[in-house]
């Protein structure tokens, strides 16, 4: 390596440059053990009023209700339900989960 003023320049230029290569219209993919293409991210949505829960929202939760048989045991099929934050802020997640639970035939209302 020299010293003059031109190597060095040399040197600090390739310290400074990137060393990642980005090819042009390449796009992010990303795929799972069987090797086919998914996406980065899927949005959820709230069961209760199909508003898109974002991705950044703390206070959204999923509920994975499973079916048993008549003995009690897991049949292994199961009802997801997502609630957004705000309908648990407002204090309505209950109702909304009986809601949704009755329109799956899973709760009664015996009267």
């Amino acid at each position: 390596f020299g010293s003059s003023p031109e190597a060095r320049r040399d040197r600090s230029l390739a310290a400074r440059t990137p060393r990642r290569v980005f090819r042009k219209n390449s796009t992010a993919k990303m795929q799972n053990d069987e090797g086919r293409i998914v996406d980065l991210y899927l949005p959820r949505k709230c069961s209760a009023t199909n508003r898109l829960i974002p991705a950044k929202e703390h206070g959204a939760v999923q509920l994975n209700v499973g079916m048993v048989d008549e003995a009690g045991r897991y049949t292994g099929e199961f009802f997801t339900f997502a609630l957004a934050g705000f309908i648990r802020q407002r204090g309505e997640s209950d109702s909304c989960l009986n809601r949704l639970l009755h329109e799956k035939g899973l709760l009664t209302f015996s009267t």
